[in-house]
């Protein structure tokens, strides 16, 4: 298999390590984002063009980073055809915290139980949306050293963004992306091709634990990804000029030499004007760069501006996005579906906008070509790395498998239920009144969830979160709580009686294997029976 170790056992370093298989899970429901302009009695086009936005996804009170990390690691699991057994580093990238201690890994390693395998490295790592980056960077370093046992590691990159009333709400959004890293990869890691910048700043940070909502300097925060993004790329321009000539390779290095460039996206927008913001440092940094045709015609009368000086400046920003609007449209637009459709997932923002590519494209256009990624968080924390994506795109190759897991990406977004702005903000609303609150027994109807979909069922009196799974297909009942979140014997069990009501029942079984079997013999137990309308 590709995560394999050398038969040989000798000292080897893994060929072509990077992304084997991407999962990507976001909510079943949105809100349009022209029809929330209206409920919010803001200007026509100020989310949908100010922002770039259409959609955004959001999740009720039966999802949370929990529930949306085991939705989308064992998706990947199945459709991959992997056990458990074959991963041995495991690591999950979130800001959304729901416990300052116990982490979402260990969560997550309840599906790992039947396999046996409790042997899996690796922890939650936390640094606003760059915690997805981190993990990955973790994985490949493991697979790359002499810790590698030849088993896969797993990266789970999980938010939910949410935000108080006001601007900065229609920013939201929600999801889950899962990576399957080894060597023999489809999309390679350019190796020692990393450019990093981090520093501390207040620009979005979350300082009060009773709540889920971030304390937000817009206009720093944007100033921030813009240096971070200047920084990184002067970086990593500097890194490859280095390998190029050890090489013997003698010339510059632009976004020309980008298949596709991809980004952080808190809103379509940004990506666009952060686009524009690297030619400008294409053209700065070029000795004679010809001002008379090309992508730098027209530009003369900024070559002397200096780049920490125009974050805000409206006349550099018209100009070098208009300089740029053909190689927007041919590297980075396609990357931006899950963004535009869904919104700011946080970690896995990044990891969308690549899945967007993938989704797409054909194999053979994706073939051979660099993919340069930026990944930001706030606080702050930023990397722009590349990928090198397999020459083979032949039936059957690792690329084409890759390709054909995502080709259902537009399906699967045009499919979920639209909420209207009203509805949206009283789950806002409900969200941000049980916060944390226990016990407590979810509200959100379960059979909305999209089939396959881990849902919290409730949590009890000590904050123990307990998870069913929702049926993979619609015509049997809901899987039984075969995860929670606690060590009890007693696991709660939602019982659909009329499917097309909202009417449900939950009982409480008392250790039985499959409470989802009408016909297993063990005895109902704690005879309550708890109605509520969801």
């Amino acid at each position: 298999m590709p995560g394999s170790a050398p038969a040989n056992g000798e000292a080897t370093w893994p060929k072509d390590v990077g992304v084997i298989a991407l999962e990507i899970y976001f909510p079943s429901q949105y809100v349009d984002q022209a029809e929330l302009e209206q409920f919010d009695g803001v200007s026509a086009g100020k989310y949908t063009v100010g922002l770039g936005q259409a959609r955004m996804g959001f999740c009720s009170d039966r999802e949370d980073i929990n529930s949306l990390c085991l939705t989308v690691v064992q998706r990947l699991m199945e459709r991959n055809g992997l056990s458990y057994d074959q991963v041995g580093r495991l690591e999950v990238g979130t800001e959304t915290i729901i416990d300052k201690s116990k982490s979402v890994k260990t969560v997550v390693m309840q599906l790992f139980e039947e396999s046996g395998n409790t042997d899996v490295e690796g922890i939650d790592t936390t640094n606003a949306c760059y915690g997805g980056t981190a993990a990955l960077f973790n994985a490949v370093n493991w697979v790359e050293s002499s810790s590698w046992d030849g088993r896969y590691a797993l990266v789970v990159a999980g938010d939910i963004a949410v935000y108080a009333t006001g601007s900065a709400r229609p920013t939201g959004g929600a999801g889950a992306i899962a990576m399957l890293v080894g060597p023999n990869a489809p999309l390679a890691f350019d190796r020692g091709l990393r450019g990093t910048h981090m520093q501390h700043a207040y620009d979005f940070y979350k300082p009060d634990m009773a709540s889920e909502y971030p304390v937000v300097d817009g206009k720093l925060s944007i100033e921030c990804y813009l240096s971070a993004l200047d920084r990184c790329y002067s970086v990593y321009r500097n890194k490859i000029h280095a390998q190029w000539q050890r090489e013997g390779v003698d010339k510059r290095f632009s976004l020309e030499d980008f298949g596709y460039m991809v980004f952080h996206s808190p809103y379509c927008k940004l990506v666009q004007k952060s686009l524009a913001r690297l030619v400008l440092n294409d053209f700065l940094s070029h000795p004679r760069p010809n001002t008379e045709t090309g992508p730098f015609s027209g530009l003369e009368a900024f070559r002397e501006v200096k780049p920490e000086e125009t974050y805000f400046n409206r006349d550099v920003e018209k100009a070098f996005m208009k300089a740029s609007t053909e190689m927007f449209d041919q590297k980075t637009k396609a990357s931006l579906l899950v963004s535009n459709q869904n919104g700011n997932m946080y970690t896995p923002s990044v990891y969308g906008c690549l899945a967007s590519v993938i989704a797409q494209h054909t194999p053979h256009h994706l073939a051979g070509q660099r993919i340069g990624l930026f990944s930001y968080g706030s606080g702050f924390a930023a990397t722009l790395y590349s990928l090198r994506i397999s020459q083979d795109a032949t039936p059957g190759s690792g690329l084409d498998k890759l390709c054909a897991s995502l080709c259902d990406l537009k399906a699967r977004l045009d499919s979920r239920r639209k909420v209207s702005p009203s509805m949206f903000a009283d789950n806002m609303q409900l969200r941000e009144e049980t916060h944390h609150l226990a016990p407590y027994v979810p509200q959100g109807c379960v059979e909305e969830l999209f089939p396959g979909t881990w849902y919290l069922t409730r949590v009890d009196e000590k904050h123990r979160r307990e998870y069913s799974r929702r049926s993979l297909n619609d015509d049997l009942p809901l899987e039984a709580g075969l995860v929670n979140s606690t060590t009890a014997t007693e696991v709660q069990y939602n019982c659909i009686v009329q499917r097309k009501s909202e009417i449900k029942i939950i009982y409480k079984f008392n250790n039985i294997p499959n409470p989802a079997d009408t016909t297993h013999t063990h005895k109902l137990v704690a005879g309550s029976s708890t109605f509520y309308r969801g």
